[in-house]
């Protein structure tokens, strides 16, 4: 019996097959790396220079809503900061200190003044003086007043007794029952004593209206002399000052026990309820601002809202201050000369293209801008529009969905197109 070979046959496995798919895998990754080298160098070719682009910054186009801004700084200052003064010459006694809280009506502060003390004693003591002169003169007026009327009544009695006296011996005179020199003689006493009553009576109102005159000029002396009373009162009452607004204490001009001249600064009070901001606003903006603006304002890292209540007319180093004020809720624990970071909202620019604001806005004026694409930045001419602490319009020369380089475009010296790597 002859053996067949199945005894020498050996499995053989697959390997053949799988060096193959290897051998093809390869193949495809080489031609892969072929046409990268060749697209790189291609673009290597077409650019000037070649740039890292972890040393770029990056941004895309976008369609929205883009608001007008700019960022300004400013400080906390009082809408209401009242500034005391010494309203006479003397020593001040303070009651305060800086920092502290104060009442409406509190008393801050005393001055002693002697003299002024001395002179609202005399004139205190020159009132009373009038005051009784005046006095004497009412009890004058109506001595005189009943003396002149005594008179006036006397003489009209005595009109009267010559009346019924002519009555009597006129009609006998008449008739020649009384001679008629002593019937003249009546008549002539009848008419003497009328003009004696008429001019007691003329005198009577006469001497009336001279003592009210004098009584009127005394009594305007003495309210004279109460004004100047009360003037020097009222200044002697201001030597204890009291705090104006409810507040606290925010500097002081003086030292205690200090002897100062009058219309001397001694202290400045702060009213906290009443803060508002003031702003340095660059003068390129002023023209885009108006009285009621809105205001988005930053402090200590609490955002609040606010409105533009007043601007300057002048424009000092470039800069315009402004007043804003609080709307709606206030900050708590807001303090006088407290630094503020201030956004102005300008306007409101619905459905445009922007794109993040960077350095490239400066380094070529807004004209132009590096468009990324394929590895390769491209030196494309743009036209810019309304701008904001954030974003900037782009008006022409871009469209939605481009990338841009916004940071690092002064290392490609403005050549035309710059190979990223």
């Amino acid at each position: 019996m002859i053996r067949d070979t199945s005894g020498q046959d050996a499995v053989l496995s697959n390997s053949h097959s799988g060096r193959h798919k290897k051998t093809i895998a390869i193949v495809v990754l080489i031609a892969i790396a072929l046409i990268g080298c060749v697209t790189l160098l291609s673009s290597w070719g077409r650019s000037s220079q070649s740039v890292s682009l972890s040393r770029l910054t990056l941004a895309t186009v976008t369609r929205g809503t883009l608001i007008r801004d700019a960022s300004v700084n400013g400080r906390m200052v009082a809408a209401n900061s009242p500034t005391l003064y010494a309203s006479a010459a003397g020593t001040v006694t303070l009651k305060v200190n800086a920092g502290d809280k104060v009442k409406k009506g509190d008393i801050v502060a005393e001055l002693d003044s002697p003299e002024l003390s001395n002179e609202l004693k005399r004139e205190q003591a020159n009132f009373e003086q009038l005051d009784a002169e005046v006095a004497h003169q009412r009890l004058l007026a109506k001595k005189q007043k009943l003396a002149a009327r005594r008179d006036a009544d006397q003489a009209e009695i005595e009109r009267v007794s010559a009346q019924r006296a002519y009555e009597r011996v006129e009609k006998a005179g008449y008739e020649g029952v009384v001679q008629k020199n002593e019937f003249m003689r009546i008549q002539d006493a009848l008419k003497t004593a009328e003009i004696k009553a008429k001019h007691a009576e003329a005198a009577s109102n006469l001497e009336t209206e001279d003592v009210d005159l004098v009584l009127k000029t005394k009594m305007s002396q003495l309210e004279q002399q109460k004004l100047v009373r009360d003037n020097v009162q009222r200044r002697v009452n201001e030597l204890k000052l009291l705090a104006p607004v409810d507040g606290v204490v925010g500097t002081l001009s003086v030292s205690n026990r200090t002897v100062v001249a009058a219309n001397t600064a001694l202290m400045t009070l702060v009213d906290l309820s009443q803060l508002e901001v003031e702003l340095e606003i660059p003068e390129t903006y002023v023209a885009d601002l108006g009285l009621g603006m809105n205001i988005e304002l930053t402090i200590n890292g609490v955002k609040a809202k606010g409105k533009l209540s007043a601007m300057s007319p002048e424009v000092v180093k470039n800069e315009v201050l402004a007043r804003a004020r609080f709307v709606g809720e206030v900050p708590a624990g807001l303090r006088q000369s407290q630094r503020v970071s201030a956004r102005l909202l300008i306007e409101e620019k619905p459905n445009v293209l922007m794109v993040q604001r960077g350095p490239f806005l400066e380094n070529d004026g807004g004209h132009f801008a590096y468009l990324v694409s394929n590895s390769l930045a491209r030196r494309t001419a743009i036209t810019v529009g309304a701008t904001s602490v954030s974003a900037v319009e782009i008006s022409s020369g871009l469209k939605e969905g481009d990338q841009i380089v916004i940071s690092g475009s002064d290392l490609f010296g403005a050549a035309k197109s710059v190979s990223l790597n």
